[in-house]
This record gives C-alpha cells, structure tokens and sequence, in this order.
C-alpha cells in the first residue's frame, strides 16, 4: 500500500468536505492511518468490516459506514463475542463506525470522522441472519426513563457488563451513554469501579452506545481527546441527573452560540487531500 508522504494542493479545496466524503464507496489504498481529530479529520487505509460475522452484524449497510482503522474493527470482533457470553445475547448488532474515508458524514454525526468511534445498538440480537432489508427497517431499543435520568425496564445486567467489558478494554478513550445509565451502573457496581471513569454522560445515546478509540500507538496525524478527569466520574452522571430532573433556570448572561459552519477540505488535515484523490 502506497505511504502518505508528500501532499499535492486540494483539489476542490472550498467544496463542502461531507459532499466529498460521503461519494466516496470505497477506501483508499493507504496504510491505515487517522488524520486529525474525531470531529475533524479523515482515515486512510480503512478497512471495512464485515457486514455478518459469528458474533455480529452490521446494520444500515445503505449507509456505507462500516468502515474503520483495523483497530476498530478488531475492538468490534472482541467485544461482540464477549457479548455472546450474555444471557439472551447472541453478540452485537453494530451501526455506524465511519464511511470508507472517514471525514465529515452528510448527516448524523460530527465525529466518527477519523474510523475510531464506532455505535453499538442496546438492542440484544437474537438471531444473526438479518436480511439487508431486515437490517435497513428494525429499529434498536431505547433504555431511558424520564428524559435520560433513569434507566426503563428493558436495561439488564447484560448492558452493564457489556459496557463494563469495552472500558476496560485497553485501546478505549471513552465510552458515551445517556446519563441514567452511568448513574444506574454506578450504583450497581460493587467492586473497582475505576473503568467507569471512561464511561461518560452525554445527550442521546439511549438507543445505542458510543465507543471511542484512542489514537493507536505511533499514529503521529492523529489527535487524541484530553483524558477523562480524574476519578470514576459517578458524582458528575449524578450532577446531570439532578438537572434532568430539576433544570436550572437559563443564564441572562449567556451567549447565543455561533451556527456551526460546515467543514469544506481545505478545513481538514492537509493529508485528507491525498486521500479523497487516491483511487
């Protein structure tokens, strides 16, 4: 596979990048590497995973977002079997990783940019034969109460050690979850609850969760996230609950922030050029 080395001038450099990215069906012949951050960036080399395995299937495969750094896709083989160990679990039903180069995605996230996040559905698979049609139409199961501030009756201690199992796997930076669920796992833990410092509360997450990959060794283009902050992190999920709950009244002083401004190529790390042109 061809190294990235020297970058030539960005050919539709002021093009909308998601445009550009999103047209792309396949990766590029690169080692693999990530460029930039995960909301900011691209990948070359990925490799895609595939779409039915022993102990996983891939949903949305109209998306094309199934492709990855091959860490990603290992993490995503590891933690699908160790799910299968689960009662009522047959492995993982996964959704989106990154498209085939990673960048910017025409909707849906802002980050999965760089083939290190990858979304793992709550549902519990109980066949691995989905259709592509039967893949496009199930839906996943959502496992909030109260807006998030609490877990329903469909969350199991399956979920738990499912999410304990990726924290402690050591390529993850963190995990993302609705923050009912840190809460809940919190509470249950009894014994080092130390892995829970990487799992942390964020908006939505309650139909799946959000696994995010450190940079792999060596990977010198690619932008790890400031760690978590010390600590297991359980009495800041309980500050988000408590204002689930209780809302604060809106700050007079704050300010309206400034509309996002979509990303053309020019905005990306300079080696994205060079794999959006690379056929």
């Amino acid at each position: 596979m061809a190294a990235l080395g020297v970058w030539p001038a960005a050919t539709g450099a002021q093009q909308l990048a998601k445009q550009q990215f999103g047209a792309m069906k396949d990766a590029s012949e690169h080692r693999p590497a990530p460029f930039g951050s995960y909301a900011k960036g691209c990948v070359a080399g990925a490799v895609q995973l595939p779409e039915t395995g022993p102990t996983w299937q891939a949903m949305r495969l109209s998306r094309n977002r199934n492709w990855g750094h091959p860490d990603v896709v290992d993490f995503v083989q590891d933690l699908s079997r160790k799910a299968a160990q689960q009662p009522g679990w047959k492995g993982l039903y996964i959704g989106d990783i990154s498209q085939p180069r990673g960048g910017p995605m025409l909707s849906g996230h802002r980050s999965h940019q760089i083939g290190l996040d990858v979304d793992i559905w709550m549902l519990p698979p109980d066949r691995l034969n989905l259709s592509p049609n039967q893949r496009e139409n199930i839906s996943s199961l959502s496992l909030r109460r109260a807006n998030g501030a609490y877990v329903n009756s469909s969350w199991t201690r399956a979920h738990h050690e499912i999410i304990k199992a990726a924290a402690k796997d050591k390529r993850v930076a963190r995990i993302f979850v609705f923050p009912g669920a840190k809460v809940q796992m919190c509470n249950d833990e009894k014994g080092n609850k130390s892995w829970l410092r990487k799992v942390r509360p964020w908006y939505g997450h309650h139909y799946h969760f959000h696994v995010r990959l450190a940079c792999p060794k060596g990977a010198r283009g690619c932008v790890d996230q400031d760690p978590p902050p010390a600590g297991n992190g359980c009495g800041d999920a309980q500050k988000w609950v408590n204002d689930i709950l209780n809302p604060p009244p809106p700050d007079p002083n704050a300010k309206k922030p400034k509309p996002r401004r979509e990303y053309v190529l020019a905005d990306l790390p300079q080696q994205c050029a060079t794999v959006l042109k690379q056929h």
